[in-house]
């Protein structure tokens, strides 16, 4: 056996690895099996690229490795779960930039010697276009998530106009640069796909920011694809078109259970406020006042529960709550109560934000459910205990039309006997979106830092 043939192996292995991965990764029980196959194939995929026979030195490749790993390493040491959304997006749009960047190299390499054809100024466009859609949206994705823009949809009128005559300009860069073969209009692909991954995430609202980076994923991926066509390199392109399938897939699969269309998603349809769903001054609509308790109160009515489910959101990742939550579910089921987790699939800054934390905290994983699970069972339940969320229980999803997020399924929390919910303050959550939960009868704010209010609650159950 040749030496490509090995290596023609070892990169069907990979991709084997590979998709054993994204198999064990659909379940919590196989997730961690799920890391270690696709971290083996990704580990044997570096192999084979760096034995390839295009490699010609391996000094400039050492360097590089040698400045991601330091920039790396330490970021990865540091950065606590609550930030692993914004840490995702900013990855993703490192791929986007690397492939419109490659796309770019390439074609100045290239050009003056006469090597570039149609077909390689085609893969050459498509690249610094979906790289720079992914490099600028992942970027406004990140500042969003990070906090330091707000998360409100920055909707104006004309906005699907502009984003159309972008696209338009773009195609005609592209014939451009494929029947010229000049520098310019390249460039022009690489400004204009910038602008367009502006224009197309900027108007997304914080409620499905989600599904926008399970989008970018998807996006990262083709462009690691498109690279993977310039470099004339199979696994490279295997592995993008894994990476963009599944990510365009999880996107479609949380549209579909959040009932909105996943074009609308992504050209940013929707999360503008139409109107209404206002709350009027110092209380909620469709309530009256908004009351609140104290953790004695609520600690009394949670150890006298027989049936608890404790919704969380990211306000507990915030304060990092997820090891207290444990400590009360320990509690309050050694004292005979029933307690489920009831997760929302937009819960948090990520698909799947709330799951991680609660493994994190080992939490059984028989007691999480999902919102059709767990939804009919509130109208049985003694406490709802909600942990940092607003958007998921929010009922102007299914009461107020005029509502960013009316349609959107909600876990139905106001349905149970008594409702707490653990804020810090009376503001709205991510989505900007008043909540109506607030003013009912059977809910009662317990204002504070989730952690500091959970281990309070610890406190008085066993001392109460």
């Amino acid at each position: 056996m040749s030496g490509a043939d090995i290596l023609a192996l070892g990169g069907l292995l990979a991709g084997v690895l590979f998709v054993m991965g994204l198999k064990g990764l659909a379940h919590p029980r196989t997730a961690r099996r799920g890391n270690m196959y696709a971290m083996a194939g990704m580990a044997l995929a570096v192999v084979c690229a760096l034995l390839g026979p295009r490699v010609a030195g391996y000094i400039g490749i050492a360097i590089g490795l040698g400045v991601g790993a330091a920039v790396g390493i330490p970021l990865a040491r540091k950065v606590k779960l609550t930030a692993l959304p914004q840490l995702v997006a900013g990855f993703h749009s490192f791929i986007g930039l690397a492939a419109a960047l490659v796309a770019v190299g390439m074609f100045l390499r290239e050009a003056g010697f006469g090597l570039v054809d149609a077909k390689g100024a085609v893969e050459m466009a498509v690249g610094t276009a979906i790289g720079m859609v992914t490099f600028s949206g992942s970027i406004v994705a990140a500042l969003k998530l990070q906090g330091w823009v707000s998360g409100t949809p920055w909707a104006w009128r004309g906005r699907h106009v502009l984003n159309a005559s972008l696209v338009l300009a773009l195609l005609a860069c592209g014939v451009w640069f494929v029947g010229g073969l000049g520098v310019w209009p390249l460039l022009l692909i690489f400004m204009l796909a910038g602008v367009l991954g502006v224009t197309l995430v900027a108007p997304i609202g914080g409620a499905d920011m989600p599904v926008v980076v399970s989008m970018l994923n998807s996006y990262s991926g083709w462009a690691a694809a498109a690279t993977g066509f310039m470099l004339e390199q199979p696994l490279l392109i295997m592995t993008g078109a894994l990476v963009g399938a599944s990510g365009a897939i999880l996107s479609h699969i949380m549209c579909t259970a959040m009932h909105r269309s996943f074009v609308s998603v992504i050209l940013g349809g929707w999360g503008a406020a139409n109107g209404g769903g206002g709350a009027a001054a110092g209380g909620q609509p469709g309530g009256g006042s908004v009351h609140e308790a104290g953790i004695a109160d609520a600690a009394f009515m949670l150890g006298e529960a027989e049936r608890v489910i404790i919704v969380p959101g990211y306000g507990m990742a915030v304060a990092q709550a997820q090891h207290a939550v444990k400590e009360l579910f320990t509690l309050l089921t050694g004292r005979g109560a029933e307690v489920t987790f009831a997760i929302h699939p937009v819960a948090g800054r990520m698909p799947g934000h709330m799951n991680v934390l609660l493994a994190e905290a080992d939490i059984p994983y028989d007691v999480v459910q999902e919102l059709e699970e767990v939804n009919p069972r509130f109208k049985e339940t003694d406490v709802v205990l909600v942990i940092g969320a607003n958007d998921v229980v929010n009922p102007a999803a299914q009461t107020q039309a005029g509502s960013p997020i009316y349609g959107m399924p909600v876990l139905e929390a106001w349905k149970a006997r008594q409702v707490y919910v653990v804020k810090r303050s009376h503001r709205p959550g991510y989505a900007g979106v008043d909540n109506p939960l607030f003013g009912m009868d059977n809910c009662a704010l317990v204002l504070g830092d989730a952690k500091a209010v959970v281990e309070g609650l610890v406190q008085g159950i066993k001392h109460g």
